[in-house]
Formats: C-alpha cells, structure tokens, sequence
C-alpha cells in the first residue's frame, strides 16, 4: 500500500511542473495585477519570461519565481525613480 504522504508529494511536485496560464499567475499573486498588465508587460518585455504554446500564453513556475526574487524590495527606497 502506497503511503498517502508520498502520493500528495507527487500530486504537488507534478503541480510545480504545469505552467502557469495568466488568470493562475493573477491568482498566484492575489490579483495585485490583472490579466491585461500581464499582456502590456509581454509586448513591453519587462515581466516574467512566458511560452507561446500553440495560442496559449503560460509561465514556467520557475520563470516566476526568478522574477518574483529579481523584483523583491527590502525597502521603498530601493525603487528606482
């Protein structure tokens, strides 16, 4: 008998795999943007790396994150104005 531990380990780590379609990254980061910010920052260039799959948009978790830690302040005056 499989232990039910391993099996939930496998079922996330399998989710940690599948790419991320726009509405799952708004979702992933409590709708702080929206799916149209996700589009301007494709055609500016300037969020997460994404893949054109036949007509779909996803994000790789592992684009995501990279991002997510490029983009992460200890402080507001680390902006640039």
């Amino acid at each position: 008998m499989q232990n039910p531990n391993v099996a939930t380990e496998s079922a996330q780590q399998k989710k940690a795999l599948q790419p991320l379609r726009p509405h799952e990254l708004v979702e992933r980061w409590n709708g702080a943007v929206s799916v149209r910010t996700l589009a301007n920052w494709r055609s500016q260039g300037t969020g997460p790396k994404f893949v054109k799959l036949g007509g779909r948009i996803v994000y790789r978790l592992e684009d995501v994150i990279e991002w997510e830690m490029k983009h992460t302040k200890i402080s507001t005056s680390d902006y640039v104005r």
